[in-house]
């Protein structure tokens, strides 16, 4: 049997398979760009572009281009090249006026720049204008909300909880703490219009209150279960009744350090109480303005994505049934969170934020 030419083997410097990762795992990567990651990573097991092209479904010569661009040129041979075409018709300058009006100005009758509105100010068509928003990722129409902590003890709060994240202590369990309240039993006004072929779930705008309750959960960042329990007043007193559970249900041989927020009902004189007789249990409070640092607000991002935003209640024991089950779904088949970022990591991010938004660059 005549064999193929052996391949020169293909090697990756760890900031290499850090790069291709982070390609293939970001929600934001384009497709092919990701494909061909994988690809890559695929590579440097050392299996065979044979064996390579048929568990990714793609053609052997496809494997072959990758693997040689990326030996040639490394991870700038991933991206597309530039193609053969029409000579460009719109000049430098008129691409420097786009984006600096875009950046820089906003029109007479709006707050910021459509394409429409942009070609009619440059002259240029709407198309041209896409693609120049396109090429510099510029998206005038969408706006993100940011807040810094001003809390004075932000970087010892950020570094011991990243601490608890990165190296939990040993004999000790570490829960992320916190309410999720006033979630509102709603059912609509009419019956819903079930999704068919050719047409979406269809509901009413307009809806009926039943009540509210709230959420007391405490996430075990190790294994990803949950305990929580509904109760329908938001105060210390049902928060000491929750750190009952949670005692309850953590062995009496391990610590329990708990992650949580500032608070009111965190901090008062029953909750201090409450910890004096108790003192395998530890508090590290997040700073403030940043829940990011609390993975259970992560949690409960996805309990409303996947149960409360679309559902129908019609009353409030109806909508906590349907909180218990979840709880009861996620325990089944617990997932934690995977945290990666270390407190200097944090730190240098927030620097770099700084001096872009200041503008100093120093």
């Amino acid at each position: 049997m005549r064999r193929g030419p052996s391949l020169k083997p293909l090697e990756l410097t760890a900031q290499e398979r850090k790069t291709l990762e982070r390609w293939v795992s970001h929600h934001k990567t384009g497709q092919a760009k990701a494909q061909r990651a994988r690809i890559i990573l695929a590579c440097a097991t050392g299996a065979a572009n044979i064996a390579i092209a048929e568990q990714f479904k793609v053609r052997r010569l496809t494997v072959s281009k990758w693997r040689s661009r990326f030996l040639a040129q490394r991870l700038d041979g991933l991206d597309d090249q530039r193609r053969s075409g029409a000579p460009r018709r719109i000049s430098d300058e008129s691409v420097d006026r786009a984006i600096t009006l875009t950046l820089e100005k906003t029109p007479r009758n709006a707050t910021h720049w459509s394409t429409r509105s942009l070609a009619r100010e440059t002259g240029l068509s709407q198309t041209t204008v896409r693609r120049i928003w396109g090429a510099f990722g510029l998206q005038p129409h969408r706006t993100e909300t940011f807040k810094l902590s001003r809390d004075p003890k932000f970087v010892e709060k950020v570094r011991d909880i990243c601490g608890l994240y990165l190296a939990p202590p040993d004999r000790a369990i570490v829960l992320c703490v916190d309410e999720k309240s006033q979630i509102q039993a709603l059912d609509r006004t009419q019956p819903l219009l079930p999704m068919r072929p050719g047409q979406v779930e269809r509901r009413t705008h307009d809806y009926v209150r039943h009540g509210t309750t709230s959420l007391f959960a405490a996430l075990d960042v190790k294994t990803g279960k949950v305990i929580g329990e509904c109760h329908r007043r938001h105060r210390s007193t049902e928060f000491r009744r929750f750190l009952d559970t949670v005692d309850a249900a953590v062995p009496g041989d391990l610590d329990v350090h708990v992650i949580l927020d500032n608070y009111g009902t965190h901090k008062t004189a029953l909750i201090r109480r409450w910890l004096l007789k108790r003192p395998r249990f530890h508090f590290h409070f997040t700073p403030t303005s940043a829940s990011w640092i609390n993975q259970v607000e992560r949690w409960f991002a996805t309990l409303t994505e996947r149960q409360l935003r679309r559902g129908a209640h019609r009353s409030t024991a109806q909508l906590e049934a349907a909180i218990r089950q979840y709880l009861e779904h996620n325990n089944d088949a617990p997932k934690p969170f995977v945290w990666t970022k270390t407190a200097v990591e944090i730190f240098a991010s927030i620097e770099r934020y700084c001096l872009r938004t200041s503008g100093s660059g120093h």
